[in-house]
């Protein structure tokens, strides 16, 4: 019978990217960002760790995640609870930039793990899909019309699952010119996140 460690300890162990991570920018090494465990009420799916997680070795520890946990109307202590949280993106390692850029998720990671990753953790009373790439992989072609109309269409897989913009800073803009998100969608996402993690 395999040990609910072994899976995070195989990720960990992970070289898979190491060469076309050598070759980025930053020509930086593997590390996988794991932060799951079996069990957790809420499934936070985004896209793939940034230089700041990459350092830290904790998800979401940056600007972006100040913003999302403003969203869930979670504080700090409740978001990074592995028992009830579980934050698995489409790609466990910082993929390097590109002309200052954050590279795209290497689709390995998600071909490698994610089947075995979201098993481990079951199914969790609601699901975050956070950006496109995890829109998409959950979603299809549900998510084919781009990250807006996803979202602005967010009725339509609530209650169980609310698709989300990133985070970020560059996204500031989308925010501003999109306040139906703050308006309609938060109030109702953070009611289901509170009833989630009770």
């Amino acid at each position: 019978m395999t040990r609910p460690d072994d899976l995070s300890a195989r990720i960990a162990a992970c070289r898979i990217c190491a060469a076309a991570f050598a070759a980025t920018q930053t020509a930086h090494a593997p590390r996988p960002v794991i932060w799951f465990r079996p069990g957790a009420r809420l499934l936070i799916a985004g896209q793939a760790p940034g230089a700041r997680v990459h350092e830290a070795g904790i998800p979401f520890h940056d600007p972006s995640g100040e913003r999302l946990r403003d969203w869930l109307g979670l504080a700090p202590a409740a978001f990074y609870d592995r028992d009830r949280v579980a934050i698995l993106p489409m790609a466990f390692c910082f993929p390097g930039y590109r002309k200052g850029a954050d590279l795209p998720p290497p689709p390995i990671c998600a071909k490698t793990w994610r089947a075995e990753a979201l098993a481990h953790i079951g199914p969790p009373h609601l699901t975050l899909l956070i950006g496109g790439y995890a829109q998409k992989y959950h979603l299809g072609r549900a998510a084919a019309g781009g990250v807006t109309r996803t979202v602005a269409a967010w009725r339509d897989f609530a209650p169980s699952t609310f698709p989300l913009p990133h985070p970020s800073w560059r996204n500031t803009a989308w925010l501003k010119k999109n306040p139906w998100f703050e308006t309609e969608l938060l109030p109702v996402l953070r009611a289901r996140v509170k009833e989630a993690m009770a």
